[in-house]
């Protein structure tokens, strides 16, 4: 498959996974007003961790960050393992978002003027990012939710 048709592939993904119904995501919690908490991983290809972590400090964190000082989320935060795991279980990056709720995690929330805003030279954004997706293996969403283990 080349990098257009994954590049297409993770696009098409990522609509599916946003428009999943807030009723079915909600349930996940027992009350809306729980925090939402999602983990974004990301295996990049050999030898391009770097470069994926560069691009996304350059182009993707200071819209995160724009988004939990508006309030849009209320934490985000990296995770890199210290150590290797198979291949097939090996992830580089894991972005943890927390959310308000369930709600807030799911409603449209429009990210162009933020991009406007922080990325005036539109063309270098727009290529800079198809680059961090280019050089990806895999990338996926995970919604999480945190169990009690003191209570029944």
């Amino acid at each position: 498959m080349n990098a257009l048709h994954k590049i297409i592939a993770i696009l098409i993904f990522c609509t599916i996974a946003t428009s999943f119904p807030v009723n079915a995501q909600s349930s996940i919690h027992s009350s809306k007003d729980e925090p939402f908490t999602i983990e974004y991983y990301y295996k990049a290809k050999w030898g391009h961790a770097d470069e994926f972590l560069h691009l996304f400090k350059k182009n993707h964190y200071p819209l995160l960050k724009k988004e939990t000082e508006m309030g849009h989320m209320l934490k985000v935060w990296m995770d890199q393992p210290r150590y290797h795991t198979t291949e097939d279980g090996r992830w580089d990056y894991r972005v943890t978002i927390v959310f308000k709720n369930a709600t807030v995690a799911n409603e449209p929330f429009d990210e162009d003027a933020l991009k406007k805003q922080l990325f005036p030279d539109k063309e270098t954004y727009e290529r800079e990012e198809q680059r961090r997706f280019e050089i990806l293996d895999a990338h996926w969403d995970l919604p999480v939710k945190t169990v009690d283990l003191e209570g029944k």
